[in-house]
């Protein structure tokens, strides 16, 4: 798979070492490498039929949606980039980070044996395969924060350090896209909220073993769904997702779509995905899409 926009670099990190471009001078930033990434995880009876990694990109989701409408990817490819300069997140937001200060990849999934109605999981699904791979492989606790935050303890405080965006991608696919804040120092934070394994104190901040953990979990979980025909109660993946979900308990406030918003407290995910929100006035409503902010206790 070659990605249509791999910028004014596409060697990939294997060539990466001893270059003389400043922008690769961080000695703590060591780059990934693409060969031993493909050897892990591409392999006989693996979910994964691509690993490419390139040094910098707009956004790896775009390339993915566009190399999969060009014919070019299949199910389980995976592009990995060691720069995003318009990486994507929800409602249009942007992501950036100095180059090799995290994870910023895409997968291409084509769930064929899973109704569409229950493509809405994808994202959650992923959150639980994030965190489920770092924690083993930081060694540091992580929540979820619905629908697409992972979030991480710095100093007592919560702080995003994650997020996911799912996007569809031909008639009969998904591009799940992931950006994780892993070296990201306190003075390269975007916005005071935001946070890092590192500043979180994981006990390892090596980026080859930290997607290698997050890919594996994302197949694995992904197969248990997958073989339940996407129930997410039979696969486990409800169960599990409340279990680490933040905004479980918590008064919320939900910003809807048409400038509506609610408030009240996150009761539960229901078998749709949806967070479902208990109002003051006694009516439980369950929330597909919208922006979540955690209230803090009067």
């Amino acid at each position: 798979m070659t990605p249509h926009n791999a910028s004014d670099d596409s060697r990939g990190s294997d060539d990466s070492r001893g270059s003389g471009d400043s922008r690769w001078s961080d000695l703590d930033r060591p780059p990934l490498n693409a060969a031993a990434l493909r050897r892990a995880l591409v392999r006989e009876g693996s979910l994964y039929s691509a690993v490419d990694v390139v040094q910098r990109t707009g956004s790896t989701n775009s390339d993915l949606v566009a190399a999969v409408a060009a014919g070019k990817a299949g199910e389980g490819a995976v592009l990995v980039a060691e720069e995003q300069t318009a990486g994507k997140g929800r409602l249009d937001r942007r992501w950036t980070a100095p180059a090799r200060s995290g994870l910023f990849f895409s997968v291409y999934l084509r769930p064929a044996e899973v109704p569409v109605a229950r493509w809405g999981w994808l994202p959650l699904l992923t959150g639980v395969a994030v965190a489920t791979g770092l924690s083993r492989a930081a060694g540091v606790d992580t929540a979820l924060k619905w629908p697409n935050d992972l979030l991480v303890t710095v100093a007592g405080e919560e702080r995003k350090a994650g997020g996911i965006l799912a996007e569809r991608a031909g008639a009969d696919g998904v591009v799940v896209g992931v950006g994780i804040n892993v070296t990201l120092r306190a003075e390269e934070l975007p916005v005071p909220q935001a946070g890092s394994l590192a500043l979180a104190e994981a006990v390892s901040t090596d980026r080859d073993p930290l997607l290698r953990a997050v890919l594996r979990a994302l197949e694995d979980w992904y197969g248990r769904w997958r073989g339940a025909g996407g129930d997410p109660a039979v696969s486990g993946l409800q169960e599990t997702y409340a279990a680490g979900c933040a905004t479980l308990g918590r008064t919320v406030r939900a910003e809807l779509p048409g400038e509506r918003s609610i408030v009240g407290e996150a009761v539960a995910v229901d078998g749709d995905g949806r967070l479902v929100i208990a109002t003051e006035a006694g009516v439980q409503e369950p929330v597909g899409a919208g922006d979540i902010v955690h209230l803090r206790p009067a």
